[in-house]
C-alpha cells in the first residue's frame, strides 16, 4: 500500500459562508459519556452514564464550527474524572461550557445539556428497601464576557387523578362528598430545573425529587403488592390534582426549601400527564425566578 503523503488539508468550516446568517446553535447531540461524580457526604464516587448536548453559536462569516473539538474536549474532561471526581453534574456542564469557548474562538457563547439515569435509595410501602429510577438533568450555558448560568434539575414520575371526572361522577351518582368517588389516573412526569448561583451548593438533586414526588396525587414504584396497590389508588384518589395543580404545588414546595437563595435565581416547573382515557397528554410549565414567585 502507498502511504499517504503528508499534506496540508482544507480547513473547510472556516471559508466564508456563502448565506451571511449567524446560527444560534450549532454543535453534537446525543453524546454518551460515563461521568464520575463525588456526591456529598459519601466515600465511593457515583459513575453516570451521560447523554450530553454541546453547542457554540456560529458567526455569520463562518461556514461551519469545528464539531470534533466538543468531542476533543470531553474526552479530556472525562479522563480527568477518574482521577478527580466532578463535584456534580451541573458543574461538571459549566466547566465544559466554559472550555467550549477558548475551543471555538469564534463563538460567542455556548450550552451544554446533560441527562443521566439515577437511582435513589428508598423503602417500599411494604417497608422493603430498594431502590427507584430517575433522571437527572443538568445545563450550563456560557458567554464569552464571563457570565455563567449553570441548573440542575430532575424528571420523576408519579401518578395524578383527575379532579375533574372525579367531580362529574360524584355529580351523576349523587355520591357522598366522603364516599370514595372512581376517576382516571395518570402517569405524570414530573420536571423541576433550579439555577445554581456560581459558588454555592445549596440545591441537591435528591431534595429536587422530594419536592416533585409530594406534588403528585402519589408516588409510583415497582413493587407493590396486592394490598399496597389498593393503598397508593385510595391514596391518590384522596388527592386528586390537574397537571396546573402539580406545578403549582412544586413552586409553593420550592419557595420554602430555597428562601435564602437570591431574587434572580431560574426556576423551571414542568408536569405532563399521559392520559388514559385521551389520546392526547395535559401539560402545564412554568418558568420563572424566585423573586417573581415571592412578589
Amino acid at each position: 500500500m502507498t502511504p499517504i503523503k503528508s499534506i496540508d488539508l482544507p480547513d473547510v468550516q472556516s471559508r466564508l459562508s456563502p448565506s451571511h446568517f449567524k446560527l444560534t446553535r450549532v454543535g453534537v447531540t446525543g453524546v454518551k459519556k460515563l461521568v464520575h461524580i463525588k456526591r456529598p457526604n459519601k466515600k465511593s464516587m457515583l459513575p453516570l452514564i451521560v447523554t450530553m448536548d454541546l453547542f457554540v453559536d456560529l458567526p455569520a462569516s463562518q461556514k461551519g464550527s469545528h464539531m470534533s473539538r466538543n468531542l476533543e474536549l470531553i474526552s479530556e474532561i472525562i479522563d480527568q474524572t477518574l482521577q478527580t471526581p466532578v463535584e456534580d453534574l451541573e458543574s461538571f456542564c459549566a466547566e465544559t461550557a466554559e472550555l467550549l469557548l477558548k475551543k471555538h474562538d469564534y463563538a460567542t457563547c455556548s450550552e451544554v445539556k446533560a441527562e443521566a439515569e439515577y437511582f435513589l435509595d428508598i423503602t417500599y410501602p411494604s417497608g422493603q428497601k430498594g431502590s427507584e429510577p430517575y433522571k437527572l438533568v443538568a445545563e450550563a450555558r456560557a458567554k464569552r464576557d464571563g457570565e455563567l448560568k449553570k441548573l440542575i434539575g430532575v424528571k420523576v414520575i408519579g401518578m395524578t387523578a383527575c379532579p375533574c371526572a372525579m367531580e362529574i361522577v360524584r355529580k351523576l351518582e349523587t355520591r357522598d362528598e366522603n364516599s370514595f368517588v372512581p376517576t382516571h389516573n395518570q402517569r405524570n412526569i414530573g420536571t423541576l430545573m433550579i439555577e445554581v448561583p456560581r459558588g454555592t451548593r445549596v440545591v441537591d438533586a435528591d431534595d429536587l425529587i422530594d419536592i416533585v414526588e409530594k406534588s403528585f396525587s402519589s408516588p409510583t414504584y415497582s413493587i407493590l403488592k396486592r394490598k399496597e396497590e389498593a393503598e397508593l389508588v385510595l391514596r391518590a384518589h384522596s388527592k386528586p390534582k390537574f397537571v396546573e395543580d402539580v406545578v403549582r404545588d412544586i413552586l409553593s414546595a420550592v419557595l420554602k426549601k430555597y428562601h435564602d437563595l437570591p431574587d434572580e435565581v431560574l426556576v423551571i416547573a414542568r408536569s405532563e400527564s399521559e392520559e388514559s382515557i385521551h389520546k392526547h397528554n395535559a401539560f402545564a410549565e412554568r418558568v420563572t425566578s424566585l423573586g417573581e414567585l415571592r412578589g
